[in-house]
């Protein structure tokens, strides 16, 4: 099993034995969402920005107007840090100390290095891939305007570290007794029906879409 190497970057020191850093736990958790938030500092100011990616091996693409300012601060080369978390539940403990969730989150750090523009439109076919599959082929592809407005970064993740917390809440011994309800409430992100726009009532919903559908709607 490959791994990251451990550093004090990705070091996880709390709760340690609900950490990894092994390549495939880290891209299982990527490949289950799209949304990240990216840190980074600007002039001693940090931020963090939400936004999209997509995997491809071990790049993830992130892409932004040719203006935004994480686009033009990242491309720079900056070091940079990438969160993706998913919340899976609520746990109810008998106290309140003891309450608490279950996750899965990764962060990643690296740098971000400009995508050339003859891999752009692969680049974006990546994202979209990961937002919803078969979608890339359904649509109309970006025109030259189109991708000289956008700037596409890579960032190769250089280390990263994986934690997950599953399973019920833990309670001290003597609180068992309490009568107080304890458990999980079980999360997910679902789809809900799609609405078409005002200028397609009658077509039907696109293959991506329902295929989307089979695995999200409640």
């Amino acid at each position: 099993m490959e791994e990251y190497n451990v550093t004090n970057r990705n070091k996880v020191k709390r709760v340690a034995k609900r950490a990894s850093y092994d390549k495939e736990s880290v891209y299982r958790v990527l490949d289950d969402s799209f949304l990240c938030h990216v840190s980074f500092v600007v002039e001693g100011q940090p931020f963090i920005i939400p936004t999209i990616y997509g995997r491809k091996g071990n790049t993830l693409f992130l892409h932004g107007a040719t203006t935004s300012r994480m686009i033009k601060t990242l491309q720079e080369g900056v070091d940079m840090s990438l969160g993706v978390t998913h919340l899976d539940g609520i746990v109810l403990a008998r106290s309140a100390f003891h309450h608490s969730a279950n996750y899965r989150s990764v962060v990643v750090f690296g740098k971000a290095l400009l995508v050339e523009e003859e891999q752009k439109e692969e680049a974006l076919y990546v994202i979209s891939e990961q937002v919803l599959q078969g979608r890339w082929d359904e649509v109309r592809k970006p025109n030259a305007r189109e991708l000289k407005a956008t700037t596409i970064l890579a960032v190769d993740i250089e280390e990263a570290s994986v934690k997950i917390r599953q399973g019920g809440p833990i309670d001290d011994k003597e609180d068992y007794e309490l009568n107080i309800w304890a458990g999980v409430v079980p999360l997910a992100i679902n789809a809900l029906s799609p609405i078409s726009d005002d200028f397609n009532q009658e077509m039907k919903v696109s293959d991506s879409v329902r295929n989307y559908l089979k695995n999200h709607f409640v």
